[in-house]
């Protein structure tokens, strides 16, 4: 496994996001936001290419914003 700097700063910020997310879903009781949470955890450290990471970030979030919409 390749440690870039860019992959690093990469997961950095989308693992924290991550966690943000899980707590702020496990204090208030969400399931989109801990569930989106934990994916958001995980996913970094079985992907290895940055563009791949952010994209997938990117539609966690799509998805943990149209749950809520959606009332979920």
């Amino acid at each position: 496994m390749d440690f870039n700097v860019g992959w690093l700063f990469a997961s950095l910020i989308v693992s924290s996001v991550g966690y943000i997310l899980f707590h702020y879903g496990r204090k208030l009781r969400r399931a989109p936001q801990a569930v989106a949470g934990i994916a958001m955890l995980v996913y970094p450290y079985f992907v290895h290419n940055v563009v791949v990471m952010l994209i997938v970030a990117a539609g966690l979030s799509l998805l943990t914003w149209a749950a809520v919409y959606l009332g979920l």
